[in-house]
């Protein structure tokens, strides 16, 4: 029997940069392309696959072994969303009592104990929906546990965004030789930020990365957000719904991964002063 090569994929960046909706439109883009995806929200704020489910009707893992007395299904938190893709959100504890790291291993754990990664599943592709807060426990437990295999960072030309990036790298070179860890790539989600394109490639090469996309500010996906939908479901003729199924496409056919080189914050503000960003 032909083993099932699953890939395992982290999206971090900055928080507010437009992360979980650029994880949800890529996803919906390869199940576009016939690929089974599972989407694994590491966030409290369990919104990472609100878009493929119409709202936010997800089921909690954690909440859900607090209220279970009998034994746990994967049908008690996991839900079938649009081009059927499987979404499982770890949730976090409640608010100001312990840690979102401590959460995301539990709920991890327990997908694999369930079976939800098994070849019967026949999966391609997991994806990790990270947290925004690279000062969290819980940031770097996909990567420490290495339950993800490659990472993409979605950044943009706003300033904290691009030290968010760096400061992402430097966790990848720590963990990447305990785990295997790679780099895929930058993503810009653009916020029309002058001479943007050219500095995350300048950025990119100075971390020895690639730019794997540059996906263009578009309202359309604020209005496909109010209609909880992806792009690519909401409107799927649209040139946005297209640059979404360019990336997915792009990460579908990467091969280039690396161990990322960050710079000190004064090699990063040399960069950005060469861009006019600093006076």
């Amino acid at each position: 029997m032909t083993e099932v090569f699953m890939r395992k994929i982290a999206i971090y960046g900055r928080g507010g940069v437009g992360k979980s909706t650029t994880t949800q439109n890529v996803v919906a883009g390869l199940s576009d392309m016939g690929r089974k995806v599972m989407v694994v929200g590491c966030d409290s704020k369990a919104d990472s696959t609100r878009l493929l489910l119409g709202g936010l009707h997800q089921k909690i893992v954690l909440d859900t072994l607090r209220k279970e007395d009998d034994e746990v299904n994967l049908e008690d938190f996991r839900q079938e969303g649009w081009g059927k893709t499987l979404c499982v959100e770890s949730g976090g504890p409640e608010p100001g009592v312990g840690c979102s790291g401590r959460g995301i291993l539990t709920s991890i754990g327990l997908l694999e104990q369930l079976g939800a990664y098994d070849d019967a599943v026949k999966l391609d592709y997991t994806f990790y929906d990270g947290l925004g807060n690279v000062v969290c426990g819980g940031f770097v437990m996909p990567l420490r546990e290495r339950k993800a295999q490659e990472i993409y960072i979605v950044t943009s030309g706003e300033i904290m965004t691009m030290y968010t990036a760096n400061n992402i790298c430097r966790s990848i070179q720590k963990y990447a030789p305990i785990g295997g860890i790679r780099l895929g790539g930058l993503i810009c989600n653009s916020r029309k930020v002058d001479k943007e394109n050219d500095l995350i490639e300048a950025l990119a090469e100075k971390l020895g990365t690639q730019t794997i996309y540059s996906i263009p500010r578009d309202n359309m996906v604020q209005r496909a957000e109010f209609h909880r939908k992806t792009v690519i479901e909401y409107a799927p003729e649209c040139e946005q719904a297209q640059h979404y199924r360019n990336l997915a496409t792009a990460i579908d056919r990467n091969t280039n991964f690396v161990i990322p080189k960050s710079m000190s914050n004064e090699r990063l503000e040399e960069l950005l002063v060469k861009f006019g960003l600093f006076d």
